[in-house]
């Protein structure tokens, strides 16, 4: 989504100053990294807003935190979701605890965006596939990794037959919480099988490092693909546009690298954290984060759409 498409996605946006509906309620389930940075993207969207966070009893200190954002908090995780009323319910917690969850919200008629690597779900990244989220109620954002390698491949696919793929991801140790260090094999297996799913490819190999260096490294996705029938040009100007477009939602996304040469395709990307009050090598929690706000806006825009008609 480029820019110009964000704004005319907001000035489409139902306009509660003129009677229409107002902004979806928002409720984040986990209360860690990843679901407090949420909590505040959702409260500084123009469609939405985040009525609740819900974690555990271990998790105290982090909902007063989601408390002085002006967030309602509970201890009791998905119970307390059950009880509230909202449209939209975001799952920052963990691929083994996802499962009960969409099991405890699929009756609601909620929206479910899974930012946990668990394969549940409509696997959505927003310029690839985000017309799924208009009208799917549950969607799997794969994990941070899938959303930073699958605009890139997705152009791939366009102009070549794409073979092999290797990723090899390197995140900072210090923006890697528990949970995601608890998934990684999750987050490997999900990210492989999406890049296969989403782009044909014939076998995918994902890695994974946690770098403990100082200063802390940017989150980085190496990309190597084995292709034939490539068309260059076409793919280098595809791969720059679509970079654009997630530049439009994730301002820190770049190709740091890119290269084409006797059937390999070589990119890197790097994503640095902008914004709100991650470090800037949090780049892994940035384009998660952001690609579940965008995804829930494009919900919200088309729910009004239909409201209105």
């Amino acid at each position: 989504m480029s820019p110009d498409a964000r704004s005319l996605l907001f000035r489409e946006a139902p306009d509660e100053g003129r009677g229409a509906a107002p902004r979806l309620k928002a409720a984040v389930i986990g209360a860690g990294m990843l679901g407090l940075d949420l909590a505040e993207r959702l409260n500084a969207s123009p469609l939405l807003t985040c009525t609740l966070v819900a974690g555990r009893e271990s998790s105290i200190s982090a909902l007063r935190r989601a408390a002085q954002l002006g967030c309602d908090v509970s201890a009791e995780g998905v119970k307390a979701v059950t009880r509230a009323d909202v449209d939209v319910v975001f799952d920052a917690t963990t691929a083994e605890a996802h499962p009960a969850h969409w099991a405890a919200l699929a009756t609601s008629g909620v929206v479910l965006v899974d930012l946990t690597p668990s394969s549940g779900g409509s696997m959505v990244a927003p310029t690839v596939n985000g017309s799924r989220a208009e009208t799917n109620r549950h969607l799997s954002l794969v994990s941070c990794a899938g959303q930073a390698v699958l605009p890139v491949l997705d152009e791939v696919a366009k102009h070549s037959t794409v073979d092999d793929v290797e990723v090899v991801t390197t995140v900072a140790s210090a923006s890697v919480g528990p949970a995601t260090r608890d998934n990684l094999d999750e987050y490997i297996a999900t990210t492989e099988y999406a890049v296969q799913r989403l782009t044909g490819a014939t076998r995918a190999k994902v890695m994974s490092t946690i770098s403990p260096a100082l200063p802390a490294p940017a989150f980085r996705a190496q990309i190597t693909v084995a292709a034939c029938e490539i068309k260059a040009g076409p793919l280098v100007k595809g791969i720059e546009a679509a970079a654009c477009e997630v530049r439009g939602f994730a301002p820190g996304y770049e190709i740091s690298s890119l290269s084409v040469d006797h059937g390999l395709i070589r990119a890197t990307v790097t994503v640095t954290a902008r914004g709100h009050r991650l470090p800037p090598f949090a780049g892994n929690i940035e384009i998660i984060n952001a690609a579940a706000v965008v995804l829930a806006e494009r919900h919200a825009v088309a729910r009004g759409r239909r409201t209105q008609s």
